[in-house]
């Protein structure tokens, strides 16, 4: 019995042993091939490295850093397993494919590489973010108000880190948006019949000495001959800046720019004074134009769609255009805009739609 003991306790000896090279080396490797240091043994990796050097998740004011395991391996045990064994294809890639082995390369793949990743944060609700970053814990008074209110909207409509922050260490895909799009819409211009009674701008047009209209802006048709159009463009005026037509009353949706010739062309009302102290005029002008015009805002709005999916899309979670005030669009498009290579018709026209659907626009 005695010999039975010693051959039990030496097998469970054996076998806790085994066990723990088995399973304490694997965790140690698993451990070992996380570390940033690992990461950095390919080749492949040195371009993101570089992007997030310049990243505030590598140097900020607190002097806590965010390696790379931190972001991109869950601490979950099971999503943890899963990820490592994910990551095993980028091995392959390295060794073997050499899929992203150059810049050119890296950028070709890097939209579809942001997006599995992105894929991936949505999957489990950003939970590496929010290891650090919770609601509960933000002290809104060290935030700007864009950030407190935009916060705000992603507790209330169940959105995660990653639908806002995908640039945050790592540059976001370069949008861009095919020339044909805007194009097929230039296009439809020819198919605008003469006779109708409301006609839409496609690009800016200009009024000679008098001044110039902006994109997406609608206006009345009074006759059309000789291929030209005599519209009336009706919009307000604010005291103190007359150069400039307004789409609505106390609502800085800009839809013209005038010289001096002409605002004395203009047919003006008297000045009403808005609950802010401003003072508000009707005024509308009419004149001769030959550029092309399309007879409804929709193929614009699809377009305007278009370019909402590529430039805002790519970095942060769409946001309805009612959730801001006519006003307020005109800041965020402008500051938004400032950060990727949109152009200025491009912008304008996707301002005009998210002015022409602002929450006190759409129901009224």
């Amino acid at each position: 019995m005695t010999i039975k003991k010693r051959y039990i306790a030496l097998m469970v000896m054996i076998g806790v042993f085994i066990g723990w090279l088995s399973l304490g080396g694997t965790a140690a490797i698993m451990h070992k091939t996380s570390s940033t240091e690992f990461c950095l043994s390919c080749h492949s990796m040195e371009i993101p490295y570089e992007e997030y050097q310049g990243s505030v998740h590598f140097t900020n004011a607190k002097g806590i850093r965010a390696e790379c395991s931190d972001c991109h391996i869950p601490k979950e045990p099971l999503d943890y397993v899963v990820t490592k064994i994910r990551a095993s294809k980028d091995i392959y890639h390295e060794f073997v494919t050499g899929k992203i082995d150059s810049e050119d390369k890296y950028e070709d793949h890097r939209l579809a590489m942001a997006e599995a990743v992105w894929a991936q944060f949505r999957e489990n609700d950003s939970a590496t973010c929010r290891s650090c970053h919770s609601f509960d814990a933000m002290d809104s008074y060290e935030q700007s108000d864009d950030a407190v209110k935009m916060h705000k909207y992603a507790k209330e409509n169940n959105q995660t880190c990653i639908d806002c922050h995908k640039g945050v260490a790592h540059f976001a895909p370069e949008p861009e948006l095919d020339r044909e799009a805007y194009d097929r819409i230039v296009a439809l211009t020819a198919n605008t019949p003469s006779d109708v009674k409301q006609v839409f701008s496609v690009n800016k047009i200009s009024l000679g000495d008098l001044g110039v209209i902006n994109p997406a802006v609608e206006m009345d048709v009074v006759k059309y001959e000789d291929q030209k159009r005599m519209i009336k463009l009706s919009g307000y005026q604010m005291k103190g800046a007359e150069q400039v037509l307004y789409m609505s009353k106390g609502q800085r949706n800009i839809i013209a720019s005038l010289s001096e010739a002409g605002q004395k062309q203009l047919e003006v009302g008297q000045f009403e004074e808005d609950r802010y102290g401003n003072s508000w005029r009707t005024a509308s002008l009419t004149t001769t134009i030959d550029a092309p015009v399309l007879d409804t805002f929709e193929p614009l709005w699809a377009y305007a769609e278009e370019l909402d999916n590529v430039y805002c899309a790519t970095c942060h979670a769409k946001i309805p255009a009612n959730h801001f005030t006519v006003n307020a669009w005109g800041p965020v498009a402008k500051g938004m805009g400032d950060r990727t290579d949109i152009s200025e018709l491009d912008l304008e026209i996707l301002t005009k739609f998210f002015q022409n659907h602002a929450k006190d626009v759409v129901g009224h």
